[in-house]
């Protein structure tokens, strides 16, 4: 899929097909435009965040447990409900196929350094936002989101606080942000 041509970005086909539809039709192949960027953040933010036990949520294609797994640490813990069989297929191990609302639910089990979510979380419906958050916050005393936009903004939530802020530039001058946020629940 080519991003020079608008049309073809994934957020149009997101607006077109939906979230699910756009990863029944694209799961097994998606990547994240934005590895590069990705892993410069999690490189540069290695003395920060602890990459001992990750939980990599909403993985993707694995970007982010690539860049762990290159510095140095296991594998890690990897969830997403439309993409785990590539997952599963591009490192063999076995991916949790937790959604949004599984995770609301409270069905993530275990207790990880830190949950990664990479360009995924800003497709939470807002209502849902703190609820699942809140339960994040149950298994990890860190919450790390890279995204491409200023959304999700978790700072304006009740009692979760962001901890701090990164930034790289894509080829076009776009800002991608890594934020790391903790909770006083």
């Amino acid at each position: 899929m080519s991003l020079k041509n608008p049309e073809n970005a994934i957020r149009n086909q997101y607006a077109n097909q939906g979230v699910e539809g756009y990863y029944r039709e694209h799961g097994s192949d998606y990547t994240n435009p934005h590895f590069d960027q990705v892993r410069q953040l999690l490189i540069q933010n290695r003395q920060r965040i602890d990459y001992q036990s990750i939980l990599d949520f909403s993985c993707g294609s694995g970007e982010v447990s690539q860049v762990i797994q290159e510095l140095g640490y296991a594998l890690p813990t990897a969830s997403d409900p439309f993409t785990s069989a590539a997952y599963h297929e591009k490192f063999k191990q076995r991916c949790l196929d937790y959604s949004f609302q599984d995770v609301i639910k409270g069905q993530l089990e275990g207790q990880f350094s830190a949950i990664i979510c990479s360009f995924a979380m800003h497709l939470c419906p807002p209502k849902d936002l703190f609820p699942l958050v809140f339960q994040l916050f149950q298994h990890t005393s860190r919450l790390v989101i890279i995204t491409p936009h200023k959304r999700p903004e978790l700072s304006k939530l009740s009692r979760v606080d962001l901890d701090f802020e990164d930034f790289c530039l894509t080829a076009r001058g776009k800002k991608v942000r890594l934020r790391t946020y903790a909770a006083t629940f």
